[in-house]
């Protein structure tokens, strides 16, 4: 279904030189993310409390390129499986006989170009990540897991805001050794993700004729999207299961980007001081961009990924605020503890339902009020 050589080949080709630096400059910068990753580690712990892997290795530091190769080997290990699931469900109905293996080998290769594409755009624009199924293990025993830093994105966007290179770079590993924790620290959360990550593809519809209406959703979408709508391809070609999937999966990963968000603000001045500079420049760098760069951030769902940074932001600031770090790790708990898309838009309800109101009125004795009239023991929650 998808060539990913084709698409390593597409993406490496198309996506954009990163700055220009020399060698020596570009040496520093990877020995100092390296270092700034671990010393962000040991902040992280002592803030969320979080109790992650003993010793964790290092970032991974990569240049454009190796991001892209990166993102196709961790797509690999995820999507080939399923795609044979998804093949053996199929049949020969849809493809089948000598034609179908030239038509499929086709649309591979043009899968795969579309796939190397779209990462050509991104990895131009992704600062780190953590990489929950890297490196590779077939046997499915090895511990899977790796941070990831893409430094020349990180040296372009430090130049652009005009901040403290230090700073900017230990504060991209707060978010990210975050991540790292989320994932590590909690156990069952990476098996929940990749289990509704499954469930999402294998909801596929695979008659011809509803991934014909899935095409006409999709076209529409695209011109709604040239029109500025709010429209994306990821909405336009979902099944109703898989909405509902999508809904979950949505709803974790705005916890896990707004914690990681809440954690690289909050860890303090003292930690990084131009904190609240950085953060004032790069919002204002999400929210820029050209008219046609707009319009392909809404098509990727990109937007969708700012939303949840500030949606998962408000609502980890709103727990903390009410019912301490503590009672915001009730979170991490189980699948169950996780909130639901409605309770990230409001927190009252996540509280109320796995807290309790005496949960919330301990925490706050005093009996000091957040501005909605909740109690609360920090005053602006």
């Amino acid at each position: 279904m998808i060539d990913w050589n084709v698409a390593v080949q597409t993406g490496t080709r198309l996506v954009r030189p990163g700055p220009q630096v020399g060698q020596a400059e570009a040496r520093e910068v990877v020995a100092q993310l390296r270092e700034l990753s671990r010393i962000a580690q040991g902040h992280v712990a002592e803030f969320t409390g979080m109790q992650a892997e003993a010793s964790p290795a290092p970032a991974t530091i990569v240049d454009r390129p190796g991001w892209i190769r990166a993102n196709v080997d961790g797509f690999r290990v995820v999507l080939e499986p399923l795609m044979e699931q998804m093949a053996e469900r199929r049949g020969t109905g849809l493809l089948g006989g000598g034609a179908g293996v030239v038509v499929q080998a086709v649309g591979s290769r043009v899968t795969g170009m579309q796939v190397g594409a779209i990462l050509a755009y991104m990895a131009s624009r992704v600062l780190g990540q953590y990489e929950l199924f890297l490196p590779p293990d077939p046997s499915g025993r090895a511990p899977t897991g790796r941070l990831t830093l893409v430094a020349p994105n990180i040296v372009q966007v430090e130049k652009e805001l005009g901040v403290d290179a230090r700073d900017f770079r230990l504060w991209v590993c707060l978010h990210e050794e975050t991540h790292r924790a989320q994932f590590t620290g909690v156990s069952w959360l990476r098996e929940y993700v990749q289990d509704q990550m499954t469930q999402f593809l294998l909801a596929s519809d695979l008659d011809p004729g509803a991934l014909l209406d899935r095409l006409r959703d999709a076209a529409d979408a695209i011109a709604d999207a040239v029109r500025g709508g709010d429209s994306s391809l990821i909405d336009a070609i979902q099944t109703p299961e898989q909405r509902e999937i999508l809904d979950r999966l949505t709803a974790v990963m705005t916890l896990v980007e707004g914690h990681g968000d809440y954690v690289m603000d909050a860890v303090g001045p003292e930690v990084v001081p131009s904190v609240q500079q950085i953060r004032a420049r790069f919002q204002r760098r999400r929210e820029g961009g050209t008219r046609m760069d707009k319009t392909i951030r809404r098509l990727l769902g990109i937007d969708m990924k700012m939303r949840q940074y500030a949606e998962g932001s408000r609502f980890v600031h709103r727990v903390v605020a009410e019912v301490g770090m503590e009672g915001f790790n009730r979170v991490w708990d189980s699948a169950e503890t996780l909130p639901t898309h409605a309770e990230i838009k409001e927190p009252a309800l996540w509280m109320d339902r796995v807290l309790g109101p005496r949960a919330i009125e301990a925490a706050n004795p005093d009996g000091r009020t957040s501005p909605d009239g909740r109690t609360s023991e920090a005053d602006g929650a």
